[in-house]
């Protein structure tokens, strides 16, 4: 074998050359795989670049100048333009004072010698220190040449770094020949067993090991399709093409992924559709589950009988998503068809035994289905009320029959509050089921189906399809650009639900710390500020809240402050995902001020347009002034402004301007049109500046000093009136 393909043939020269790193290893967790080779590529990468071996005036380009590679039995890494060996580096390491270095005679002293022998030299680097000025003495600096190191040094530290740091979600043991003469074995720790090492620089093997593995330039293929085994990759350009040309894989995550997606399209029946998530594509969790399970896909289409497509179908897409890792496949109307498709891993010239035994399969599972749906309707949803009484909901907050009356109260009040006797009823009836649904087979089975059952079982029955709509929604909305309810009956109980939830957790203290929600409680707030906003319902938040402790005993931790200042900064961080700014928002929305929350809106487009004018700055500069100035009045400021007061002419002026100015802003605020309502307030700028440019306002005389107090007094509450447009002020 010639040196270019030994492991020890590995030159070291100052040449430039393309990386490829491949760890290979049993069927890694498919569920964080992207996830793995991502880390893996990017810190291999970032490491190398801190010991100089790569280019860092590049920024890591996943894609470009380095590729990740992820298939479930490997994980890889190519990198552009590596160095076999970093820069030499010029180094200058200060010693001591001079005074400590040097005698009298300017000999070396035992410490300075002891100091250089530390750094490898000896006497005769004495006459090339340098003597630096350091503060009031002189101080000797040592300069030497640090050399760069190999890149089989640098990529040993860059991937035992690169491991060390993957997010593996549980670390497994796992024994390796010891490799010595005496018989034995060691334990290695990875998330799974690994079996091979590939890297090379260019055509190079670079002589590094990781786990236990020797780095060669030979991997594995597909278990049983591959042409050849082992798969020989001859250099880190050809790693993708050799693994698919010689292996039958397909390496990159990425592009395995859009062939699945590809077939998925190509390969459904006329008519049908592969399902899609939320934001209308296809179902991107599964579809990156199911790429992390198959090194070369081959979608095959399978049929299961009619009479199943009886069970809702949102208990057969379940089963097949969550149990089988198959695509459902709906019509033109997004129903549940009898096909669906099966994303297989071999690719057999005859298919057939592959979609006969995926058919087999999948039957018992939609048989267990249709069983639950059968036996749950047996039972009314009402009849199972009982039994919530000794289901525990927390052992600080009673059972679920408990927390069900708490919800009931809730959704009394808020109905009655928005729509009468009738909606309070409804909603009343509504929370009483609601949570019924969690003693049926099918949600024991399949808990993400709450809600939706007792909306099923609810129709089945012969309920209001009101009452069913709003028991199926009152989890809604469930996630972020989730719908909310459909109806007004589904609303009243979604916010009494999830306020119960808050007021009752907070109670406990159970409140979310960090980025550790494990009660959801941030998606339950932002849950509360969505439905009230989106419906424009004629609600505070401070009802809400009073809405929600009222239904807990009267000794219950009240944490009503908590939950309110909880509820606004998710306000704050939605709005700001709107599209307005910071300062926008807390002009808006403050610990001082909270205005309902329907008209937060229309208050917010209001003040980013008056936050355009060119008056703007000043007018907001001017406010938060008046502001400190009446706080600092240690006097009661009279509620009018008298005539007879107002002696320099700028503080005439000014209350002519707001005589003429404050009246047509105040009927616009009554009217609704808050944008108009603020902008009126631009004609205030220039008599403002001249006022704080000509009038003191702590006069001496204290009749003079209270009237412009009133005076400004009458001004702040003007220009605060849509919001706090101090909060605008730089």
């Amino acid at each position: 074998m010639d040196a270019r393909h030994s492991p020890t043939g590995f030159a070291l020269k100052m040449t430039s050359k393309n990386l490829l790193v491949e760890l290979f290893v049993e069927e890694l967790p498919p569920k964080v795989l992207e996830k793995l080779g991502l880390s893996f590529a990017s810190n291999v990468w970032l490491q190398l670049a801190d010991l100089d071996l790569v280019d860092k005036s590049q920024t890591l380009k996943l894609g470009d100048n380095v590729v990740p590679y992820a298939s479930p039995r490997r994980l890889a890494v190519w990198i552009k333009g590596v160095l076999a060996k970093a820069p030499d580096k010029s180094v200058s390491q200060k010693l001591m004072p001079v005074s400590v270095g040097l005698d009298a005679s300017g000999q070396p002293t035992p410490a300075l010698l002891k100091r250089l022998a530390a750094l490898g030299a000896d006497a005769s680097a004495v006459a090339e220190l340098r003597r630096v000025p350091d503060g009031k003495a002189e101080a000797l600096f040592y300069d030497s040449t640090a050399q760069g190191l190999s890149l089989s040094l640098g990529l040993q530290k860059a991937l035992d770094e690169a491991l060390a740091k993957l997010p593996i979600p549980k670390l497994m043991t796992y024994q390796l020949e010891s490799g010595c003469d005496m018989p034995g074995w060691s334990s290695v720790q990875f998330v799974r067993p690994a079996h091979g090492l590939v890297a090379l620089h260019g055509s190079e093997v670079v002589p590094v090991s990781v786990l236990g593995l020797q780095a060669g330039r030979t991997t594995q293929g597909h278990r049983f399709e591959a042409r050849v085994s082992p798969v020989v990759i001859e250099e880190a350009d050809s790693y993708a093409d050799a693994l698919l040309r010689d292996g039958a894989v397909i390496a990159s995550f990425t592009k395995r992924k859009e062939a699945i997606r590809q077939q998925l399209i190509e390969r459904a029946p006329a008519g049908h559709f592969p399902l899609t998530d939320p934001n209308g594509d296809i179902d991107n969790a599964l579809l990156d589950e199911v790429t992390a399970l198959v090194e070369r896909p081959n979608v095959l289409v399978c049929q299961f009988e009619p009479e199943f497509l009886a069970v809702p179908q949102e208990c057969l897409i379940l089963t097949m998503k969550a149990n089988q890792k198959y695509f459902p496949l709906l019509d033109a109307q997004g129903q549940l068809t009898n096909c669906f498709l099966v994303v297989s891993n071999i690719s057999p010239e005859d298919p057939s035994a592959v979609i006969g035994g995926n058919e087999r399969v999948v039957r018992p599972r939609l048989a267990d289905a249709k069983f639950f749906f059968d036996q749950d309707r047996k039972k009314k949803l009402i009849d199972r009320l009982p039994g919530l009484d000794k289901v525990v909901y927390h052992n600080k907050l009673g059972t679920q029959g408990e927390r069900t009356e708490r919800v009931r109260a809730i959704a009394r009040g808020i109905g009655h509050q928005l729509g009468g006797d009738a909606l309070a009823q409804q909603a009343d009836t509504a929370a009483q089921l609601a949570k019924a649904d969690l003693l049926t087979d099918m949600v024991g089975e399949f808990p993400e189906l709450q809600g939706i059952m007792g909306g099923y079982y609810a129709r089945h029955e012969g309920l209001s399809p009101l009452i069913a709509d709003a028991i199926e929604d009152h989890y809604k909305p469930r996630f972020a650009g989730d719908a909310l309810p459909r109806n007004d009956v589904g609303l009243v109980v979604a916010l009494a639900d999830k306020l119960e939830t808050l007021l009752g957790l907070f109670g406990i203290g159970q409140r979310p710390t960090g980025d550790k929600d494990p009660f959801a409680l941030r998606r339950h707030a932002l849950g509360v500020v969505r439905l009230v906003l989106e419906r424009q319902l004629n609600l505070t938040a401070k009802q809400l809240v009073d809405f929600a402790y009222s239904s807990f005993p009267s000794d219950f931790s009240d944490a009503r402050t908590d939950v309110l200042q909880f509820m606004i900064d998710r306000l704050d961080g939605y709005c700001q995902e709107l599209g307005y700014s910071a300062s926008e928002v807390t002009a808006v929305v403050n610990q001082g001020r909270l205005p309902p929350l329907a008209k937060v809106p229309d208050l917010l487009t209001a003040v980013q347009a008056f936050a355009r004018l060119p008056e703007a700055p000043a007018l907001a500069a001017a406010n938060k002034r008046i502001g400190n100035i009446l706080k600092k009045s240690d006097a009661d400021v009279p509620a009018h402004v008298d005539d007879q007061l107002l002696v320099e002419a700028a503080e005439k002026s000014l209350h002519a301007a707001m005589q003429a100015t404050l009246p047509t802003a105040k009927a616009l605020f009554e009217a609704g049109d808050y944008t108009a309502s603020l902008q009126t307030l631009a004609a205030l700028r220039a008599p403002v500046d001249a006022f704080f440019d000509g009038v003191m306002v702590n006069a001496e005389d204290p009749a003079l000093k209270a009237n412009r107090l009133a005076l400004l007094k009458q001004l702040h509450e003007a220009m605060n009136r849509v919001a706090d447009l101090s909060r605008l002020a730089a």
